[in-house]
């Protein structure tokens, strides 16, 4: 039985992931122990994992992770509210295969979307 997954992204540096992360998308820390080059982040029911790659050329980053939620229309909001920056092709929009979407960048150019079905 699957019960889980925790998606792993490339970050160059923890400390401004960590920040990312917990300042503008109210995650917390998911590990007890403060890893080398690793960092584990969760929030609600997710978690997600990120392992250091220092010299990432971040234009050349797909990283991507798709999260789905019931509160699309709020997460949206607070983001905006933190001058996060939306993805210049990732508005909040209806896609025609059912779902509201947005997407967002991290500092390392990996592709955040939320996703609810509408």
């Amino acid at each position: 039985m699957l019960l889980a997954i925790h998606p792993k992204l490339p970050m160059r540096d923890k400390n401004i992931t960590l920040k990312f992360y917990l300042e503008n998308l109210g995650f917390e820390r998911a590990d007890v122990h403060d890893y080398d080059g690793y960092l584990m982040l969760k929030k609600d029911q997710i978690e997600l994992h990120f392992f250091e790659y220092r010299d990432i050329n971040v234009d050349e980053n797909d990283g991507q992770v798709y999260i789905r939620t019931d509160a699309i229309k709020d997460i949206y909001a607070s983001l905006l509210d933190n001058q996060v920056a939306i993805h210049p092709n990732g508005a909040l929009q209806n896609k025609p295969w059912g779902q509201l979407e947005f997407s967002i960048l991290d500092p390392d150019n990996n592709l955040i979307t939320f996703g609810q079905a509408v």
